[in-house]
């Protein structure tokens, strides 16, 4: 790669539940779009076009409902701010519930499927343009002991999501053993700066990286979600307060335990 090109494309108007998001996007880029380009769509407009709108009079209980698994939390002065994991496996603030740019009263959940929808609308902009792409869908996330959000890939489709660098050398001839990029990450991240928050371009072309998408006839590749790290394999899977509640509570669990075992050694000696 020699040079890369991003540009966010304009024209694509407020989607709405049963839209065509596959025909808006491709009479806004028209014949712009070429082979090995990628395409990165905000998952907002993936949701509400697949009808994920919800009425929701209380928000809290409709992240809840999204919640497998609560990570951290916390009281301030606004409320109460949840981590958790969500159905999706991603670790995120709100289970991804979204209020914003949407009437009171509503929110808007991700895509139930977002590697599924990825590979829809790849399939639908082939079969309208004609061309080989790849898409990215893309939400905002905070990270852990960094300030600020950035956009992540939660749905991909006709695109590597890593780039495995293991076993090859770096710049030094040394061998690396452990670097995998997470190209549809930077992708995602690198597009949000295009896109924007406010601006309804909700959707960028990426061209400069065709070595990242699929050949013709290649194999599916996998999706976003092989992104999500195994909970099993996380060093920092609860936050601070929750790691320490869970540890104090096994503490307790053991304590009273052992005491059983004594109090039944000693109604054994009394026998």
């Amino acid at each position: 790669m020699s040079a890369l090109t991003i540009w966010a494309i304009p024209g694509i108007p407020e989607v709405t539940a049963g839209d065509d998001l596959a025909a808006l996007i491709a009479e806004a880029v028209g014949e712009e779009l070429r082979d090995g380009d990628i395409l990165s769509v905000t998952s907002k407009i993936v949701s509400k076009a697949e009808g994920r709108q919800l009425l929701a009079a209380d928000r809290e209980q409709a992240i809840s409902d999204e919640t497998v698994r609560l990570v951290a939390s916390r009281r301030h002065e606004r409320g109460l701010t949840r981590i958790v994991e969500n159905r999706l496996g991603l670790v995120l603030a709100a289970a991804g519930v979204d209020a914003s740019n949407t009437p009171d009263g509503v929110v808007l959940l991700l895509p139930e499927d977002p590697d599924a929808s990825a590979q829809r609308l790849r399939a639908d902009l082939f079969r309208l343009l004609g061309v080989r792409i790849g898409i990215v869908i893309t939400d905002t996330l905070g990270r852990p002991w960094r300030v600020g959000q950035t956009d992540v890939a939660i749905g991909a489709a006709g695109v590597r999501v890593v780039d495995d660098l293991r076993g090859t050398s770096d710049a030094n001839g040394r061998r690396l053993d452990a670097t995998i990029a997470a190209v549809a990450d930077e992708i995602a991240a690198a597009t949000d700066l295009v896109k924007g928050k406010s601006a309804a371009t909700p959707v960028a072309v990426v061209r400069g990286l065709a070595q990242l998408v699929a050949r013709r006839g290649e194999s599916e590749l996998p999706g976003a979600r092989s992104l999500v790290r195994d909970p099993a394999e996380d060093m920092f899977s609860l936050g601070t307060a929750e790691s320490y509640a869970e540890g104090f509570n096994a503490g307790v669990a053991a304590t009273f335990e052992h005491e059983t075992d004594r109090q039944r050694a000693a109604v054994k000696e009394k026998l």
